[in-house]
């Protein structure tokens, strides 16, 4: 310590020292906390410890706590100001006023100057915005003293015009600040629409001075300004866009030749935006070109009847789209001809859903029917008197998806072509033979092009590296919608094909339902349609390849199905008689499927006969002769290798269910008579069949001849009053069982136990409903309790034994 320093040095230095031995007794008292608190924890020392006495970050940095504090203070100050100006405005005389605005107004703009010669940006700055907020307030005292009797939009229009220039001249003079520009620009969109306003103008004359001011903030926008004025430029030309483009939409419906040039302005300045602000130039141009539609269609849709308002749409919607392809690339930037094509494409598609009513009607309108079948009696069009130009629009639909180049503008026109045809009945008001036709042309077109979509996929666009596809022989069959692969076909036709192939196929089964629900209205049409029907999907059957050879397939075996079931209905026979000729379909379809192998066609052969069987139900003598026939078609298709095993199975349940029924509807109550005689041959048949092959299966060998017995007594034994019955056949079963099991065999001690389970339940339910009618009637829900209670204890158990026995089961032949 230097004693030759003055005493208040001396102190000066004593206190920093001080201050300096302070601060390292706390870092080190807080390492010594961490070090205990290292020493005391279990999971040890911490991979990163923080530095010992470090402070805390700032949450905030220095200058954002001063920008906050100063846009506080210049907040408050402006709030006072206001409230002086509003409240306390009456107390001064007109001098003390005019003095005192005067002095505070000319205080804060003159204040940031001398500010930023000190270096303080930021106090200039709010000091800044609260001047230019005391010139909004001058105006209003200028306003309420000086020129009380002014018409108030007027002075507003003028005054924001006036201060829009100050607030200009003053950034121009400071130029550090960064508000006044922007809050210029802003004050800058009041004057037209406030001066038009003052003038009387009408929505039209206030629409047209948005759209100068925007067209003015467009411009202000290409010129090399800061970003806050771009911003605020911006954001104002779209606020005045808002409000502004309904009212011109408006005014083209109700005025055309007054919102049409309004709404052609509007598109301009959204085009030159377009050209300014790179970024945002599709969405410029989506807004851009509904507007020059409504400005273009407007004044023609009023000039033509109320029916063409949407073609004229339409029209004017596919020009703009069209400007999207790349004919003129230098000329039109990339982004504005895909924002043209958007907006034209979705255009088109509300004029398309405007045209849907017709084509819903020409497809689900025969539905509709008031009357019986073959009746004569013709639903109503639906929609009655709906304009017939929304055939027109479906053509230019079309027309410009088959322009459009790629697989999706071929799959747009199929689909409309066919909802052309489909809507063609309703918009005409054909007559119902014309209906007919036209709807068979449109289900064959659809067909046509599932079964030959290459034709329309050709032309595609190929990719520019192809891998090479399987050879046709590795490629499954079935397999696609009709599409051939060949080696080295290019991937761009095979999907487009495989799009139309589908397309094509859902809109030739729709047409096809349509035109049998339109043919059911008269006998004649019906049997006509059907035949056409089927000729249509046997072509396709026979022409087609992969799902539309399978899809065809199956309609043809419904058509003739259809056919013959309306040749039963007008022969005016019995619904049994007709379900035996029913039989002939899936006859036909086993027959046929030797040479022409469908799973689809074999499926609907088999639901026509399930359909021919159950209109046989009420009869039970023809419904065994059905059930007989039934089989043997099953056993001839049995016949055939891959359907041997389905089918042979189909064949015995139904041979042995057309025996049970006619015993029944001979009076048979001894079964056992007959089955006993084919049960034990089958089982010795069985017996050899095991000696011969003793990896048979259990089922096949003794499955039917156990069933043939055990199955009718027991269908005897619970309508037998008496006790001989169920205790031979309950004898019976019980002995079949433990042969199962003797032996491990699935079969005899599945059938074995089911049939003495059943005889068992059989026997005691009488005393079962004895039991409980006399029991309490809380007793019954209190049992079921205590079994789930104890079931669910033992759940996992039961579970595990549940698992062993279907383990052992299997483990059977």
């Amino acid at each position: 310590m230097d004693m030759n320093l003055p005493p208040v040095e001396e102190l000066r230095r004593v206190d920093v020292e001080l201050a300096r031995l302070d601060a390292r007794r706390a870092e080190l008292l807080a390492r010594r906390v961490w070090l205990l608190g290292v020493l005391h924890s279990p999971a040890g020392p911490p991979t990163a410890p923080p530095f010992p006495g470090a402070p805390r970050a700032a949450e905030t940095s220095p200058r954002g706590a001063q920008n906050v504090l100063l846009t506080l203070g210049g907040t408050l100050l402006a709030v006072a100001a206001l409230a002086f100006t509003l409240v306390s405005w009456g107390s001064m005389g007109i001098a003390g006023r005019s003095a005192v605005l005067l002095v505070v107004t000319s205080a804060a703009l003159a204040a940031p100057v001398v500010l930023l010669r000190r270096g303080l940006a930021s106090t200039a700055e709010a000091v800044g915005a609260l001047g230019l907020a005391l010139t909004v307030l001058d105006a209003y005292a200028l306003h309420r003293v000086a020129l009380p009797e002014t018409d108030g939009l007027g002075y507003a229009a003028v005054a924001a015009a006036v201060l829009a220039g100050v607030w200009a001249g003053y950034g121009g003079l400071l130029r550090v600040l960064r508000l006044p520009f922007p809050a210029a620009v802003a004050a800058a969109q009041l004057p037209l629409p406030l001066g038009v306003l003052a003038a009387g103008g009408g929505p039209a004359a206030v629409a047209w001075a948005t759209a100068l001011t925007a067209a003015a903030d467009v411009l202000l926008l290409a010129r090399p300004v800061g970003v806050a004025v771009r911003t605020t430029a911006g954001v104002s030309a779209a606020l005045l866009a808002l409000w502004a483009l309904p009212a011109g939409g408006w005014l083209s419906l109700t005025s055309p030749w007054t919102g049409g040039p309004l709404l052609l302005g509007w598109a301009a300045v959204f085009l030159y935006a377009a050209r300014v602000v790179r970024p945002a130039a599709r969405v410029l141009a989506m807004v851009a070109a509904p507007a020059g539609v409504a400005a273009v269609a407007g004044p023609v849709r009023a000039a033509l009847p109320a029916e063409w308002a949407v073609p004229v749409y339409v029209v004017c919607g596919l020009a703009v789209a069209s400007l999207w392809r790349p004919v003129r690339a230098e000329r039109i930037p990339a982004e504005v001809r895909a924002g043209f094509g958007l907006a034209g494409g979705g255009i088109a598609a509300l004029g398309l859903v405007w045209a849907l009513p017709p084509v819903l009607g020409g497809l689900l309108g025969p539905a509709g029917r008031s009357a019986g079948v073959w009746s004569g009696t013709h639903a109503a069009p639906v929609p009655a008197d709906y304009p017939a130009t929304a055939l027109l629009v479906l053509l230019l639909g079309a027309g410009a998806a088959a322009v459009v180049r790629g697989p999706w503008g071929r799959w747009g026109a199929v689909l409309l072509g066919w909802a052309v045809l489909t809507a063609l009945p309703v918009a005409l008001e054909l007559s119902y033979a014309a209906g007919l036709v036209v709807r068979l042309v449109a289900t064959g077109a659809a067909l046509g092009v599932a079964v030959r979509p290459g034709v329309l996929a050709r032309g595609l666009p190929e990719p520019a590296a192809v891998p090479e596809r399987p050879e046709p022989a590795a490629r499954p069959e079935g397999a696609g919608w009709g599409v051939a692969w060949t080696a080295g076909a290019p991937a761009a036709p095979v999907a487009a094909g495989a799009l139309l192939s589908g397309t094509g196929l859902a809109a030739g089964l729709a047409s096809a339902g349509s035109a049998l629900l339109l043919a059911l209205d008269v006998r004649a049409a019906t049997f006509a349609v059907l035949g056409v029907l089927l000729g249509l999907f046997v072509a396709a059957a026979v022409l087609g390849a992969g799902a539309v050879r399978e899809t065809a397939a199956g309609g043809a075996v419904l058509a003739a199905a259809g056919l013959v079931g309306a040749g039963t209905a007008a022969a005016g026979v019995s619904a049994a008689t007709a379900g035996l000729v029913l039989l002939l379909v899936p006859a036909g379809t086993a027959v046929l499927a030797a040479r022409f192998r469908s799973l689809a066609a074999e499926l609907s052969g088999v639901a026509v006969g399930v359909l021919a069987v159950a209109l046989t139900a009420p009869r039970p003598e023809v419904l065994a002769v059905a059930l007989a026939l039934g089989g043997v078609i099953a056993a001839a298709t049995a016949l055939r290798a891959e359907r041997r095993r389905a089918a042979s199975w189909t064949a015995g349940a139904l041979f042995l269910a057309a025996a049970w029924l006619r015993l029944g509807v001979w009076g048979v109550t001894v079964p056992e008579a007959y089955t006993l005689p084919v049960t034990v041959p089958a089982l010795v048949v069985g017996f050899l069949r095991r000696r011969r092959d003793p990896e048979a299966s259990s089922w096949v060998a003794y499955g039917p001849g156990l069933a043939a017995t055990l199955v009718p007594s027991l269908m005897a034994v619970w309508s037998d009053p008496y006790w001989a019955r169920p205790l031979l056949l309950g004898t019976g079963a019980l002995a079949v069982t433990l042969l199962g099991a003797r032996f491990r065999l699935q079969a005899p001690l599945v059938l074995g136990g089911a049939a003495l389970a059943l005889v068992a339940v059989h026997e005691l339910a009488p005393y079962v409903v004895q039991l409980v009618g006399a029991l309490p009637r809380w007793l019954p829900p209190a049992a079921a309790g205590l079994l789930l209670l104890a079931v669910g204890a033992t759940y996992e158990r039961r579970l595990r034994e549940a698992r062993r026995m279907r383990e052992r089961l299997a483990r059977m032949r």
